[in-house]
């Protein structure tokens, strides 16, 4: 099972939207796979429901998908929450893992990227190599909120390498 989190507590962001690309991405390539969405529970506090989605959502998990926005810099506190309050061993520890940026600026959230590479290295993660910054990510969405050919193909293209890692 591959989880894709979408690593942001905004509602409507677009790194949900990036998030369920790459979701009807490896479905198309016939891999079982989930979303987790940070604005669905408070990933700040150890509590039942987090123990709950950290069964199905963490430890159930065989690798990762992690699409997270740019934040001041780096990437959104409640994604690095989650990570402390959760389990590492079980959760994290030799689980590989595709990091995927969006930002509405031009760097597509690289320094972030580069950040929680080394938050995930901590936890003995194996991290696939080719992390995909998109930048300008508005620009690839249409007013109904639909991705363009250019946004799809690249996702395609990024999770069919994890696939082969």
């Amino acid at each position: 099972m591959i989880t894709i989190i979408s690593g942001t507590n905004r509602v409507g962001s677009n790194s949900l939207k990036v998030a369920k690309i790459y979701e009807a991405a490896l479905k198309k390539q016939g891999k079982a796979c989930q979303v987790l969405s940070l604005e669905e529970l408070d990933m700040s506090v150890r509590n039942d429901a987090f123990e709950s989605a950290e069964e199905k959502y963490l430890k159930a998990a065989s690798s990762f998908v992690i699409v997270m926005p740019e934040y001041n810099g780096s990437f959104p506190g409640i994604l690095k929450l989650m990570i402390d309050n959760s389990t590492i061993a079980p959760c994290w520890n030799n689980k590989k893992v595709l990091l995927a940026g969006v930002s509405t600026g031009r760097a597509g959230n690289l320094r972030g990227m580069e950040h929680l590479t080394g938050c995930l290295l901590h936890v003995k993660m194996l991290i696939h190599y080719n992390r995909l910054p998109l930048s300008m990510v508005h620009t690839f969405f249409d007013e109904a909120g639909t991705a363009n050919d250019t946004l799809t193909s690249l996702i395609e293209q990024h999770s069919n390498e994890f696939v082969d890692f």
